[in-house]
């Protein structure tokens, strides 16, 4: 069976200048559709009316970070198998292992660079569906 295609990520990342960024290389770069969310909250929100192929998220973020928001789209039937991708500056392998415990297929470390990031994130699609 063929892979999909990655068209649609929703970032959850609440940084203003990081949300330019990364929109920008996933978009202008990789091509993608990005609804960009500031919080945890809104992500839950707008998710089911944007059906991404794809979550990237914010691992520290203010009332409710990373891992929480990815639970609470778990608990969303349609995100049951949407994978997800924590971005984030703690990426020893004890807090790598953590975050794949948590349900993330791989982890992107902060900073990133804007000209790779939506290489990465294509790699990860690609491993995330030939395993």
């Amino acid at each position: 069976m063929a892979m999909p295609a990655l068209r649609r990520i929703l970032l959850v990342e609440d940084d203003p200048d990081i949300q330019i960024i990364a929109q920008m290389a996933l978009e202008d770069i990789g091509g993608f559709t990005v609804e960009v969310c500031s919080s945890g909250e809104e992500a839950i929100h707008r998710a089911p009316g944007f059906s991404p192929d794809l979550v990237l998220l914010d691992v520290m973020m203010p009332d409710m970070d990373g891992p929480d928001t990815l639970r609470a789209l778990r608990d969303l039937p349609q995100f049951a198998g949407i994978p997800a991708v924590f971005m984030t500056a703690k990426v020893q392998t004890h807090e790598v292992a953590q975050y794949r415990s948590m349900g993330a297929v791989d982890v992107i470390a902060k900073p990133f660079d804007p000209m790779t990031l939506s290489s990465m994130v294509a790699d990860i699609w690609g491993q995330y569906h030939d395993g």
